[in-house]
């Protein structure tokens, strides 16, 4: 009984404690239940039906055909001498030959509307070189379009037609927000099949195809010939992409398809629509990416930026950029790559005054630099060194190398003045032919100094290894075209 009665005694003090911390227990269990249950619905959701979407976007995407004129020929080239007694026989027959006259050739291809006063955007490629542009709708209602501009550096052109109503159309979205597996769908023309639906997910980010200002984004979703130019969207029927380019061993979708993004497009068809051409900012600068070595060679800490190799005249020079400057940022944003550069120089505004931060002899300093525009730039020779001082070739890092002469100079036709090291031989086993050097290059600068004679090269080599560099930095031309180079000279 006592073993009873305090058992008994432990119950009662313990319940309340006890049914506070078991309810507790469950309700917590059973939020947990419910969070896993929520999180496992997502991870499956997707949409049951894309007909509501179809239906609502469909209006807006439009098929094109376009119709040149293909000159043809006068008939067979047969070379009948003049005064020939087959002359006026051949002549009456080419005159009276239809297959060899100018005939009309089709093109099809996608886009869609972007405006209620009828703006449409397609594929430059789709248009180009067309007499005629016609425009049907989802309505079966066809409209004649004009071209209002055209930029073949991301293959994006702009079209106008009139309509006696408002057109239905849609919205750009930020292609910045669109993840690798999100959900997108396709909407054109392929195959000339007409108007067409195709879903698929975004299956990467951020693609180069050729192009300076590319970034596309890749799809599963099928494209095919006649796509071109068609929207992208995304599940709240927003363009993210205008469909361009496929890779495909056959010309079919194998589920590689490529699509412009929206927010490289609606940069283009603002300018298209306020310009009807397109106005990029221009630096005025050669670049090329930097490597490990490279940024050893130099003693930059991080592997990123832009390194000028040329600095022709225009805004850069102007404000004072050097051969050799490592671009780190540009008006406020850090430059992972020559790339990145180069997008982000070609979507600002001509005419505004920037800050480029460049990393130079060691540290850093700011410039201000006012865009110039790029498509008004004319590509300027590089400024030519100094008088040169003929020696005895001399083998050095891997090379043989002489000053230029004035027999060099005539062989590999340099310009007038040139100085520099003329590689005349490599070893085919060394780390200069392994990065590229090879006969007729004109090495001009080591350690981002002027080179002259060998001697200057053999001074350079030297400073490098008294302060512990395991590389350095040659700037090479090959006919005429700047890069970076850099070598090893760790002593053994």
């Amino acid at each position: 009984m006592g073993v009873n009665h305090s058992s008994a005694n432990a119950v009662v003090l313990a319940t309340p404690h006890a049914r506070g911390a078991a309810l507790r227990a469950f309700w917590l269990g059973l939020l947990a239940t419910a969070m896993t249950l929520m999180l496992a619905l997502q991870a499956q959701a997707r949409p049951d039906s894309f007909a509501e979407l179809a239906e609502d976007i469909s209006d807006s995407v439009v098929n094109i055909t376009t119709s040149t004129v293909v000159a043809g020929s006068d008939g067979p080239n047969l070379n009948i001498p003049e005064g020939s007694p087959f002359e006026d026989f051949f002549r009456e027959f080419q005159d009276r030959n239809p297959n060899e006259r100018a005939r009309r050739s089709s093109a099809l291809g996608s886009g869609f509307v972007i405006s209620e006063d009828g703006f449409i955007v397609t594929n430059n490629h789709v248009i180009e070189s067309a007499d005629e542009i016609f425009i049907e709708f989802f309505s079966g209602e066809e409209l004649q379009a004009e071209v209002v501009g055209t930029d073949p550096n991301t293959d994006i052109a702009l079209l106008k037609v009139e309509a006696d109503k408002p057109l239905p159309f849609v919205s750009f979205g930020d292609s910045d927000t669109a993840r690798v597996g999100d959900w997108v769908v396709a909407m054109g023309n392929p195959l000339g099949q007409g108007f067409s639906v195709s879903a698929g997910i975004v299956s990467a980010r951020n693609r180069a195809l050729s192009g300076s200002y590319d970034d596309y984004i890749q799809t599963d979703a099928a494209i095919n010939r006649g796509n071109s130019g068609g929207p992208l969207f995304n599940m709240d029927g927003e363009v993210i992409g205008v469909n361009t380019a496929i890779l495909s061993p056959n010309g079919g979708s194998i589920g590689i398809g490529f699509s412009m993004a929206s927010n490289v497009v609606t940069r283009v068809v603002d300018q298209l629509r306020e310009f009807g051409e397109t106005r990029r900012g221009w630096l005025g600068v050669r670049i090329q990416d930097v490597t490990e070595d490279v940024a050893e060679a130099i003693g930059l800490e991080n592997t990123a930026g832009a390194l000028v190799t040329d600095v022709p005249a225009g805004p850069a020079l102007d404000a004072g950029m050097l051969q050799g400057d490592v671009i780190v940022t540009f008006d406020g944003v850090e430059v992972a790559d020559t790339r990145g550069l180069v997008r982000q120089v070609g979507n600002t505004e001509v005419g505004k005054t920037v800050r480029v931060v460049v990393f130079r002899d060691g540290k850093t300093a700011t410039l201000k630099i006012t865009l110039g525009r790029r498509e008004e730039a004319e590509a300027i020779p590089a400024a030519q060194p100094g008088p040169a001082d003929p020696m005895e070739p001399k083998e050095m890092l891997g090379m043989t190398l002489s000053p230029v002469t004035p027999e060099l100079s005539a062989e590999l036709k340099l310009k007038k003045g040139a100085t520099g090291l003329v590689v005349v031989g490599v070893d085919e086993a060394t780390e200069a032919f392994e990065k590229g050097l090879r006969m007729g290059d004109l090495i001009t600068e080591a350690g981002q100094q002027k080179l002259e004679r060998i001697a200057d090269l053999e001074e350079r080599v030297e400073e490098a290894q008294e302060a512990g560099r395991k590389s350095l930095l040659l700037l090479v031309r090959r006919a005429g075209e700047p890069r970076f180079v850099a070598l090893s000279v760790a002593e053994e």
